[in-house]
């Protein structure tokens, strides 16, 4: 028997397929859609998964503003920053929030999902997120999803 015909497959940037996907944010629950969306940057959906390449799809998330939070989450929910200044913490709440940016509640989440390394930020640069129905990708051709249809 042959040892060498049982290799272990590794991806690299020259042998990855990397498709541009349309998800649908209206109705989503946040965090259920960003774990689904964070999958699919990573690539963890695809059979040549390889833990240090991006090996992920390029992801287009449209009506951003149509998210679902549970219970009293939308007045509850803070997010921080800080100016660098002392006394500078400022918190907005998710309703504030989807008010004024409403693409960035849904960046923050998936965001948050990704390594927080090099490779965490090449994939976030694979996300688009839009408010509405209309985004700037048409030539790229994205492929209509459901997420229900990934775990």
């Amino acid at each position: 028997m042959d040892t060498l015909s049982y290799k272990t497959i590794s991806a690299n940037k020259s042998t990855v397929d990397k498709q541009w996907l349309l998800v649908d944010a209206e109705g989503e629950t946040l965090g259920r859609l960003a774990s689904k969306v964070a999958k699919l940057l990573r690539g963890k959906h695809k059979p040549n998964f390889t833990p240090h390449v991006d090996c992920g799809d390029n992801v287009i998330v449209i009506n951003a503003e149509k998210i679902k939070l549970s219970g009293n989450k939308w007045e509850d929910k803070e997010y921080l920053r800080y100016t660098g200044y002392p006394g500078g913490q400022r918190s907005t709440t998710a309703k504030e929030l989807l008010d004024k940016h409403p693409e960035r509640i849904v960046e923050k989440s998936i965001k948050g999902m990704l390594p927080k390394n090099r490779l965490g930020a090449d994939l976030f640069r694979n996300l688009k997120v839009y408010a509405g129905t209309e985004h700037n990708q048409e030539a790229q051709k994205p492929k209509a999803i459901n997420l229900n249809d990934y775990k």
